[in-house]
Parts: structure tokens; C-alpha cells; sequence
């Protein structure tokens, strides 16, 4: 049995949160400049240079990329060999709360859905949990806009839509979100499980590199088919037309019941922040 110190847990959080918000991963950074070589309509090859610039300054100057810095979701794979030494909710919290006030980063989370009085602090973090074999933590770090978070959908489809429906489902729910989400976008799809597990898959399929194609070849297809029937749309980049309205569609799946068949859309606007650590 390890035992790690839940000060470790935030000294890393803190860390992180402020690298993801500050730093746009490769992957993402390589779709985009790979899109602007491909790009024909001038008025999308201009969207596209300014957040390549935008991007290129956030890195240079230690500065935010974008104006929202999320609310910070924090995954963690705890390896069953580890004791943490400490409050593990308190130890994930104290971290964004010293990230978001050391990065002078916004904080834009409120207390209550209803009544609406920022916490000042960004927090409490989103925080998701897995147990793993091993004796370390991998933590992910991954703050969420929202301007895209409010585009995103869940539908209880019928077996019967098959992946007729989950490609309708998909494309409409793009199309419905048009220039809202700060495209061009990467599109989260979870498929299966039940009402919660099919979004917590879609959100965990945009932390999976733009690069990486799924695992099973059923689903790598649908996945390429599903992004260039996106891009097709010709939403492009801000919403003023062109080829690129996505960079990437990531599908995750697991199994569901005869009954039904749960899809989610989460959709993250260009700034597709996550940074990672093991401990």
C-alpha cells in the first residue's frame, strides 16, 4: 500500500488548472493548423489565422486562451494500492482554488443554480472518480466553457433508431448549436449505459486525443463519417461558413440495456483544454 499526501493531490490540481487554460494540448493545436491549410473560403481562413494567433500569444504571455476559463472538471484514476493521506474532495477543491486565484483566472462558478451567487473561487470542481489497479493517481484536469457545455443534448433513443437515429441525433444537434459553441468544435458522443453514464462517456470522449481514433473499427468509421457529415454543414469556423466546422468527432461506448439505447452530445469549442499528471 502507497500512501500520497492529499497536499500532493493539490499542489498538482493547482498546477494543472492553470497549464490547461494557458496551454492548448498538440492534438488540437495540429487540427487546427491542418484545417487552415485545407480551408478554402477566405473569410474562414481569417477566423482561423486570428486563433492561431490567439492561441500562439495565451502560450507565450502565461495568458488565458479564452476569457471563459470554465468550470474545472477533474478526473481521477485512483490506483486501489494508494491511501490518500487527507480529504480528497477538500484536496481536489483547494487546488482549483489556488490555480484559478494564482493564473488570475475567472472564476465563474455559482453556489446555487437558482439563487446565483458566485462562489468566488471556482469552486467546487466538477469531480469524477475510477478506481484502477496500481498504486498511482492519474489526474486530469479539464475546465469546461459553457458557451459550448449549453449546446450539448441527451436522448433517450428507441432501439430501433439504431445508428440511423445516434447519426441523426448527432448532426442535428450540431446543427441546432450552429455558431454558438465557438466552432470549429470537437464533438463528445457517449452511447450506451444509462441516462448519467451516456454523458459522463461524452465528456470523457473529449479527453481522448483528436488523433486517436476509437479502438474498434465499427466505431473509428462512424466516427470519421460522423465528422465529415458535420463539415459538411458548412457552419465553419465562428459560424461564418466554410469546410471546417469540426475538428474531430470521439465516440465512447458502453454496454446498455435490451430496452434502450441512451445517446449524449457534449460539444467543446476550439479551446479544448485538458492537461494531465500522474502521481
Amino acid at each position: 500500500m502507497r500512501e500520497i499526501d492529499a497536499k500532493l493531490i493539490t499542489e498538482t490540481v493547482a498546477r494543472l488548472a492553470v497549464e490547461a487554460n494557458c496551454l492548448l494540448p498538440g492534438d488540437i493545436k495540429n487540427r487546427i493548423e491542418r484545417a487552415r491549410t485545407e480551408e478554402k473560403w477566405p473569410t474562414a481562413q481569417g477566423i482561423l489565422d486570428k486563433i492561431i494567433e490567439n492561441y500562439g500569444i495565451a502560450e507565450r504571455d502565461d495568458m488565458p486562451i479564452c476569457q471563459d476559463t470554465g468550470v474545472c472538471c477533474v478526473f481521477l484514476r485512483i490506483g486501489q494500492d494508494v491511501h490518500i493521506a487527507g480529504d480528497i474532495t477538500e484536496a481536489v477543491n483547494e487546488g482549483v482554488r489556488r490555480g484559478y486565484a494564482e493564473g488570475y483566472l475567472r472564476k465563474s462558478v455559482v453556489g446555487d443554480p437558482l439563487r446565483r451567487v458566485n462562489t468566488g473561487d471556482n469552486t467546487p470542481a466538477m469531480l469524477y472518480t475510477e478506481l484502477i489497479p496500481g498504486d498511482r493517481i492519474e489526474i486530469t484536469v479539464a475546465p469546461k466553457g459553457f458557451g459550448s457545455e449549453n449546446m450539448s443534448r441527451l436522448k433517450m433513443l428507441k432501439p430501433s433508431d439504431g445508428v440511423g437515429g445516434v447519426k441523426a441525433f448527432v448532426l442535428e444537434t450540431v446543427e441546432q448549436a450552429g455558431p454558438n459553441p465557438c466552432p470549429p468544435i470537437v464533438v463528445g458522443v457517449g452511447i450506451g449505459g444509462t441516462f448519467d453514464k451516456a454523458a459522463l462517456l461524452a465528456k470523457k470522449a473529449l479527453m481522448r486525443s483528436a488523433d486517436e481514433r476509437s479502438a474498434d473499427g465499427y466505431y473509428a468509421a462512424l466516427e470519421d463519417e460522423l465528422l465529415e457529415s458535420i463539415n459538411a454543414l458548412g457552419i465553419g469556423p465562428q459560424g461564418f461558413g466554410g469546410r471546417t466546422t469540426a475538428l474531430a468527432v470521439n465516440i465512447e461506448t458502453m454496454p446498455t440495456h435490451i430496452a434502450g439505447l441512451p445517446v449524449a452530445v457534449n460539444i467543446n469549442c476550439h479551446v479544448t483544454r485538458h492537461k494531465s499528471a500522474v502521481i
